[in-house]
């Protein structure tokens, strides 16, 4: 299992206590350091079922500051993969990818189903 993170995110922390509190195994991932690769992102938005938009932090600074409210509607899904493997800080995150699925942002319940 890994578990892409921003250090200084508290939803990340809260996650990843959550994790270490469940005892679950997982490799740690600075999503800001070592950004998921575009073939990275297009192999877990395949496998995820989920809409592109999902894969967005759209609370963040950068997503606000590039108005991609307003541009992701009219771009490509290549266009927006790549925009994601070019800046960590526009992934949705934590990031948790395994081989029951690819899901981003830390819901509890969800993951609690998940890993149960």
């Amino acid at each position: 299992m890994l578990v892409l993170c921003y250090p200084k995110c508290t939803t990340c922390q809260k996650a990843v206590n959550w994790l270490e509190e469940k005892g679950v195994s997982y490799t740690y991932r600075d999503i800001k350091e070592d950004n998921p690769t575009y073939e990275e992102l297009k192999s877990w938005y395949g496998r995820s079922g989920l809409p592109l938009k999902r894969f967005f932090n759209t609370s963040g600074l950068q997503y606000k500051a590039l108005g991609l409210k307003d541009k992701l509607p009219v771009m490509s899904e290549e266009e927006q993969l790549r925009l994601l493997a070019a800046d960590g800080m526009l992934v949705k995150r934590p990031l948790l990818v395994d081989d029951r699925g690819v899901f981003p942002g830390f819901k509890e319940k969800e993951w609690l189903a998940i890993l149960g």
